[in-house]
């Protein structure tokens, strides 16, 4: 298995319809979570990049499918709008909903969905709604608890316990989850190695 140079990616293409969704990829990881848990800061982390996601302070910014290319293999990161938003315009919001579930049901390319929760605030209704909007795929998902520096270690190992007993209580057998926290650089190690195995090209 190659080692995947994520500080390598570059922005490709923003996209809000799935008819435009590039035809060059191979293999593709999208990323989602609720508005403001943490997604783009995430993002930076992983490449070591300072803006290739803009951070805001505004929930719910990012109202594209945005592509970011790894390498020239045909590898991309995808990151997805920002879900739960109450101030996002109900009409944004269902085509959101409707863009959201197409491209996770359908998008043949996709390995894996990397799904981002606050570790204050894991498993909300929203996330729920992303989990089933993705399981009838089959295809794993990888739950970070993004902002673990906001908790105590004996904090954080209880609520990575109690998240992974719930969605094996619920019948999500196929997620695996993490802690995570960009301003302290935790897990970073852990999800490169989680993405790469996904992108291995040898297994395509």
């Amino acid at each position: 298995m190659s080692k995947i140079k994520f500080n390598q990616a570059q922005f490709y293409i923003t996209v809000n319809d799935f008819k435009a969704l590039p035809e060059a990829s191979v293999k593709e990881i999208a990323i989602c979570g609720r508005s403001n848990a943490g997604k783009s800061s995430l993002l930076n982390t992983l490449t070591n990049q300072n803006r290739l996601a803009f951070t805001s302070k505004t929930p719910g910014r990012t109202q594209h499918i945005n592509y970011f290319s790894i390498g020239t293999d045909g590898l991309f990161i995808v990151d997805l709008p920002g879900y739960g938003y109450a101030k996002v315009p109900e009409e944004i919001r269902k085509h959101w909903g409707i863009l959201l579930s197409q491209y996770l049901q359908q998008r043949q390319q996709i390995v894996g969905l990397v799904l981002i929760m606050d570790i204050r605030h894991p498993l909300k209704p929203s996330d729920y709604t992303m989990l089933d909007f993705f399981n009838v795929t089959h295809k794993p998902i990888h739950i970070v608890l993004s902002k673990a520096d906001k908790l105590s270690q004996q904090q954080k190992i209880m609520t990575l316990k109690t998240v992974k007993q719930e969605l094996l209580d619920q019948g999500y057998s196929n997620c695996t989850v993490q802690i995570f926290s960009s301003t302290k650089k935790l897990g970073v190690v852990e999800l490169e190695q989680q993405l790469t195995q996904w992108l291995d090209i040898s297994a395509v």
